[in-house]
């Protein structure tokens, strides 16, 4: 496990632009066996854009939150901005990282590349395992898109769009395979944007009145929606979005009780405490001794 050593949030690294390319908002790099040793990628951070890569070929591991993901030829990751990663070494690597902005996504003609279920991302994935066929399509859209990035002029932007939604609608009917998705009815959407608007605010607002104010609908209802659709009641998801960023702090950072307790909006530590103790079985201290025992 790799810990922060300075008492301070797990850092979020700002998008890169690459003026150069003409595009400020979305980078595409390829590698061919390059190894490229990058210390700030070695330690727990966030990103304040999209990455996606795809490997061809590659060994090593990187977390993504909790869980580790050994390198397999042939797949797909994606990362969303709010999520903790890290890598534990730096190796070859054959492949493509893809990264974007959410200015980026909001332009006009990138509109409808929000809605996709790789960018949503509602399972909260984090890899495609990928087929040969599924790879040599992957493979081929790199290379337009690569293609197009370096030919900077009036056409590139409307280009480098349509040449990514075709990737990403394409790796969408992946997700929605592999992670099991279901056509989203106005239920499922409104789950969906009550989980959106949790992950904007959990910090500020731990009440299910809150989130129902934001929606301009009545607590009642969207307590009944959410939990028809999800199998959890409304008040769960907010604490499960609280319990996760807490082990995440826990896990990464030597914060302490008091200042995480702090950072996601409880009034004292000892409210913190009791809080996770009722939803993970243990105290925030345990946890952190557990987690330091199975990974030093």
């Amino acid at each position: 496990m790799y810990m922060l050593k300075s008492p301070q949030l797990v850092p979020t690294y700002p998008f890169e632009r690459d003026e150069a390319a003409g595009n400020s908002a979305f980078t595409i790099t390829r590698s061919e066996g390059g190894l490229v040793y990058e210390e700030d990628l070695l330690k727990p951070h966030r990103k304040a854009y999209y990455l996606l890569v795809f490997v061809k070929h590659n060994t090593g591991r990187h977390w993504a939150d909790m869980t580790a993901y050994e390198h397999v030829d042939n797949t797909f990751y994606f990362t969303t901005p709010h999520q903790v990663l890290v890598k534990e070494e730096p190796t070859p690597f054959w492949g493509s990282y893809l990264t974007f902005t959410n200015e980026f996504l909001a332009l006009q003609q990138n509109a409808a590349l929000r809605e996709l279920p790789i960018i949503q991302n509602p399972y909260n994935g984090h890899e495609l395992r990928l087929t040969a066929a599924d790879a040599a399509f992957v493979e081929d859209a790199l290379d337009k898109i690569q293609g197009e990035y370096t030919r900077p002029g009036e056409w590139q932007h409307r280009m480098l769009s349509a040449h990514l939604a075709v990737l990403l609608t394409y790796l969408s009917r992946l997700y929605t395979q592999q992670f099991a998705a279901d056509e989203p009815s106005a239920e499922k959407l409104l789950l969906k944007t009550y989980q959106a608007k949790i992950e904007e605010c959990y910090r500020e607002l731990h009440e299910v009145g809150a989130y129902a104010s934001l929606l301009h609908i009545s607590a009642g209802h969207l307590s009944e929606v959410v939990k028809a659709q999800s199998g959890k009641s409304a008040i769960k998801h907010i604490h499960e979005r609280l319990v996760l960023e807490a082990r995440r702090l826990l896990f990464y950072t030597p914060y302490s009780l008091k200042e995480i307790a702090f950072d996601l909006g409880f009034a004292d530590a000892s409210y913190f405490n009791r809080f996770f103790k009722r939803e993970t079985g243990v105290t925030p201290a345990e946890y952190r001794a557990t987690i330091r025992e199975m990974y030093q």
